[in-house]
């Protein structure tokens, strides 16, 4: 057994294989860059080594700094969980050569399967149905435009060495060929210094099934059923399952034989996956499910294959590392109920899913279900590495009953001021497509309208901040939380900013019962509602943000004023906004408290102001 691990990665899978490894007595190593010195996988782990400068490349794929932290430590093993040096044969090699015990497949496994073109000869020879196409080494344009048109259109353009959706292009017609095969071609150059590509026929409805596979070094392996990861935004998946659904008994017994075989054909040791791609045009049939290609590696989605099956597949990884065989035979392996889980990623779907960096100044998940998170309240959503903040994992007796929990937890989903995808997750799960399994990859891309929920608050979110903002005056304390109920919080107004509108909101006497959870502090109420959060800026006592009762408008806290919108002499209304202050990568809204006139205006867009800097002064009209 594995005395003491390093764990060369970071997040979310850091965090996995440490609880695992300490449930099994293992000591375990953690390394970090500069921006992960706080993070919550170092704080886990018995032990943590610097590696380096905050970018990956100077960091995380640097193998000799890890082989060094791990001699440095004594540690005996190193396991690369998934993404950065999990796939590289030649890490692997060095580690193995550096006398210590590699948790994965063999080097020569990474590399038999490395190369897409290879390693479906390979899976071609081993019987495993390959999906119509070219791997042919004549890479010149004319043999891969015959070869393309031989084929049919549309077709699939994809780099030979690629993976994480780069390098590939669906190319329609023709005449659009050339284009497509250049910018592949570059693309791919880029990321994987190798501009090699092979062809496959374009599959109509087409489903992502993989295969969870496992071997050792006494020359057993074994799958663990099948997985649906049809769901994907630009290649990406975003939401998987298991086990697929529609796959009969008969298909499955198939596309799992296919996949032990796949494994046996390059002596694989360790967890994989063989990944299928089905035209599912007339459902799932054996008939009409295609290799893809192999990770040599622990996948994101494990967990879903954990829950079905109830087998640790860490543990089961570590074990098989120190030389012991399988834990389970086929035979005893099995499914039972349904689970699914969601990549809950710190990205802004209104925004055209642009990461969303900064610190996690609320952050709660809620305690259902299975959270994978490598991130704790007050942590840092750096732009360095992946963006997912976590993986959301349900298990029920059926599909229904999964899909229900699921989307409960992501609409229960309270972060800010980090944006997240969770209520894009809940509108997938509740779309009634995805309820009746009517599924392709395409799926989310043709729903993209429907399913990325508005930013803009709607009367009910108005008042529930109003009411929320009434409370924590009445009581006379900021930094309320509030709860799912709220109770006659009295008459006041609450003068409120949202996305640049200003109004006035007299307090609800009676509410009716509301699912909106939230917070209050001095400059702002939040409220969660939906997976999504809604920020109001809060005007004290009827006056603008940082106004005080005689017209002074004082800034909230330290920022940069990016807008003003008024001169001096001016004649406002009360609500009216007067200049933008930036703070803390936010914009506050500082408005007129009444009806009056600017008198002074000391505030220039672009300058940097002080807490309580009086920034201008209205009067009061005069009756």
């Amino acid at each position: 057994m594995i005395q003491k691990l390093l764990i060369a990665n970071r997040g979310e899978i850091a965090c996995r294989i440490i609880r695992t490894a300490r449930e099994m007595g293992i000591a375990t190593v953690a390394v970090y860059s500069d921006a992960d010195a706080k993070a919550l996988h170092v704080r886990s782990a018995d032990e943590a080594v610097h590696i380096g400068p905050s970018p990956a490349a100077e960091s995380y794929l640097v193998g000799e700094k890890i082989i060094a932290a791990a001699r440095q430590t004594g540690a005996e093993a190193i396991h690369p969980g998934y993404g950065f040096l999990s796939e590289n044969a030649g890490f692997a090699q060095a580690v193995i050569d550096s006398d210590l015990i590699w948790v994965g497949p063999k080097p020569s496994s990474i590399e038999a399967m490395g190369l897409k073109d290879a390693a479906k000869k390979l899976m071609r020879e081993a019987g495993v149905p390959v999906t119509p196409g070219y791997e042919g080494k004549d890479q010149s344009f004319e043999r891969l435009k015959q070869e393309a048109d031989a084929i049919g259109y549309p077709v699939l353009i994809k780099a030979v060495a690629g993976g994480g959706g780069k390098g590939m292009r669906k190319v329609d017609k023709a005449e659009d060929f050339a284009a497509s095969l250049e910018s592949c071609r570059r693309e791919a150059k880029a990321s994987f210094s190798n501009d090699e590509v092979l062809l496959e026929k374009w599959i109509t409805s087409p489903r992502h099934i993989e295969v969870q596979v496992f071997g050792d070094s006494h020359g057993n392996v074994v799958h663990l059923f099948e997985r649906d990861c049809s769901l994907q935004r630009r290649h990406q998946k975003v939401i998987e399952e298991a086990p697929a659904p529609g796959m009969d008994e008969a298909t499955r017994e198939e596309i799992c034989a296919a996949a032990v075989r796949a494994a046996k054909a390059v002596d694989y040791e360790g967890a994989g996956t063989i990944e299928f791609i089905a035209d599912a045009s007339e459902g799932l049939r054996a008939d009409r499910i295609f290799f893809m290609e192999m990770n040599t590696r622990l996948q994101v989605e494990h967990p879903v294959t954990e829950e079905i099956t109830g087998v640790d597949l860490v543990e089961w990884q570590l074990r098989v590392a120190g030389g012991e065989a399988i834990p389970a035979t086929q035979d005893e392996l099995f499914i039972d109920g349904h689970s699914i889980e969601a990549r809950l990623y710190a990205e802004d779907p209104t925004g055209g899913f642009l990461p969303s960096t900064g610190r996690l100044e609320h952050f709660d998940l809620g305690v259902e279900g299975r959270i994978e998170t490598g991130v704790e309240e007050g942590d840092m959503i750096s732009p360095f590495y992946d963006p997912m903040v976590a993986k959301l994992v349900v298990w029920g007796e059926t599909r229904a009953e999964a899909i229900d929990q699921l989307a409960d937890i992501a609409e229960s989903v309270e972060i800010w001021p980090v944006k997240t995808n969770a209520a894009f997750i809940a509108n997938c799960l509740r779309d009634e497509d995805f309820e009746e399994a009517n599924l392709d990859t395409g799926f989310i891309e043709s729903k993209l309208d429907v399913l990325v929920s508005s930013d803009e608050a709607d009367a009910e979110i108005w008042q529930t901040a109003a009411d929320f903002v009434a409370l924590a005056e009445t009581e006379e304390h900021d930094d309320l939380p509030i709860g799912l109920r709220l109770n006659a919080p009295g008459a006041l107004d609450a003068v409120l900013t949202h996305k640049g509108e200003t109004r006035s909101i007299p307090a609800a006497r009676t509410h009716a019962e509301s699912h909106a959870t939230g917070f209050v502090d001095p400059e702002r109420a939040v409220v969660f509602a939906d997976g999504q959060s809604f920020v109001f800026e809060r005007q004290a006592r009827g006056s603008g943000a940082g106004a005080v009762g005689d017209g002074a408008i004082l800034a909230p806290m330290p920022g940069k004023v990016i807008a003003v919108d008024v001169a001096e002499g001016d004649a406002v209304t009360a609500g009216q906004r007067l200049m933008v202050l930036e703070a803390m990568k936010m914009e506050h809204a500082l408005t007129a408290p009444f009806d009056g006139t600017v008198t002074e205006l000391s505030a220039s867009e672009g300058g940097q102001v002080q807490v309580e800097a009086v920034l201008a002064v209205v009067e009061p009209v005069e009756d």
